[in-house]
């Protein structure tokens, strides 16, 4: 469906047109609005993503679960609290920089000035997301990494309450290879899944945002 600034654009290059046709600063004011609802919801997306995730951990069951269990047996709480902080401190940057750029583009500038704007928010939403899938790839693989130097693995499957005396050593091997197997599967399809959320989200809004660019670009020729 055509947007209100794609028909006010036909309607402006219509010579046959008897009522007032757009003027430069129409359309400029109009691109400059776009631009800052954008940008406003890229700063929004970004706090949402942060703050929604951390109402998990108010249910028990997250933090008292076998799973910080397992971490801390396979010698992983550590290394894992260390990723989580270099996270947090560089997604909060991430974020403090959106809020920039919107606080920036609140300002009405001239096209060349707004146009400068757009490319530093195009540029610092890539950096962002680049920088989570990496992040979150990173967590997964660092669990393989901890379960393959780890030679008493095998042993955090009494977890399940499973009785692992019996097993000969070779399908214990097999059990462990398994486990990094399924781990790294699991850290590959969450990382496409998120990203996949990242395109809906930010993608969306960066086309949405590159579109407002090129028609600054034409205003300026």
């Amino acid at each position: 469906m055509m947007d209100e600034l794609e028909l006010l654009k036909k309607d402006w290059q219509k010579q046959d047109v008897v009522h007032p046709k757009l003027s430069y600063n129409d359309i400029h004011g109009m691109l400059w609005k776009k631009s800052f609802s954008i940008v406003k919801w890229i700063f929004l997306i970004s706090l949402i993503e942060l703050i929604v995730p951390h109402f998990i951990y108010l249910f028990p069951s997250v933090w008292q679960g076998d799973g910080n269990v397992l971490y801390k047996n396979l010698g992983l709480a550590n290394p894992l609290l260390v990723l989580s902080v270099i996270y947090y401190v560089v997604v909060l940057y991430f974020i403090f920089q959106f809020y920039q750029r919107y606080k920036e583009i609140s300002v009405l500038d001239n096209a060349r000035s707004l146009m400068a704007k757009i490319i530093r928010t195009r540029k610092t939403v890539k950096n962002y997301i680049f920088f989570s899938l990496t992040m979150f790839l990173m967590m997964f693989m660092a669990v393989v990494f901890y379960i393959y130097i780890n030679d008493d693995f095998i042993n955090t499957l009494e977890l399940s309450g499973k009785d692992i005396s019996e097993i000969s050593k070779e399908k214990l091997e097999n059990i462990k290879f398994l486990s990094m197997l399924i781990v790294a599967a699991a850290g590959v399809a969450m990382t496409l899944l998120i990203g996949f959320i990242y395109f809906l989200l930010y993608g969306l809004l960066l086309k949405r945002l590159n579109r407002n660019y090129q028609e600054l670009k034409r205003l300026e020729v």
